[in-house]
């Protein structure tokens, strides 16, 4: 600043004055900004940065609507996390938040739980995750849970139910269902297979089922 007078400013001052308050108001607004966005944000916002790509943002703006204990966000969350996208890729972090998601019923929570435990060779864990989304219908779980009880996978080999879910999941036109359910009948007794029939046909999908608002 030039000084002119009795300390008063010239005008070129004062505009140099004004500016630099601007400045400093706009850096404020901004803190302020930056502070709030994740808390004030909608998770369409968080959606539509995933679906842009900007996971960096997505992450940031589904993380506290996952802290809240809100199932979908806290699947988001876990997927990111196994991903890799706009983080570095956390196994860990993956299982804390698809577990949130998944104690809350979310079968594609589940199903991503199972999966990764099946990854880490933990097949019981695996098995017990696949079944509770197999139970609520999910098709691939469905199917990786007949292979499994085909394997004797985290559980004792039982064809008879190996067949039953993929006959489940054969019904849903899963690919790999299908071509294993017509596999299963040939190397199976007539009874296994009447039985295992008896069974498909009685399961049943439960009356009422968690919230199946689409992840992404």
């Amino acid at each position: 600043m030039i000084a002119h007078g009795r300390g008063s400013l010239s005008t070129s001052g004062q505009k140099i004055m004004t500016r630099a308050l601007m400045g400093i108001f706009a850096a404020i607004s901004l803190m302020l900004n930056l502070a709030m966005p994740a808390a004030a944000a909608s998770l369409e916002d968080a959606v539509a940065a995933y679906r842009k790509g900007d996971y960096t943002n997505a992450l940031q703006l589904y993380r506290p609507h996952a802290e809240q204990g809100l199932a979908v966000a806290q699947f988001n969350v876990g997927l990111m996390y196994d991903m890799g996208q706009g983080v570095l890729q956390n196994y860990s972090e993956a299982v804390k938040w698809y577990r949130l998601a998944a104690d809350q019923g979310r079968p594609d929570a589940q199903y991503q739980l199972g999966h990764l435990y099946y990854k880490h060779e933990k097949y019981a864990e695996a098995a017990k995750w696949f079944r509770l989304a197999a139970d609520q219908g999910r098709a691939d779980a469905q199917s990786n849970l007949g292979a499994m009880y085909a394997e004797g996978e985290g559980g004792p080999q039982d064809f008879v139910q190996a067949l039953k879910w993929f006959i489940l999941a054969a019904a849903q036109n899963h690919n790999d269902a299908i071509q294993n359910r017509n596999k299963a009948v040939l190397v199976m007794t007539p009874d296994q297979v009447a039985e295992a029939r008896k069974l498909a046909g009685q399961w049943k999908l439960p009356r009422s089922g968690p919230d199946h608002e689409p992840a992404r």
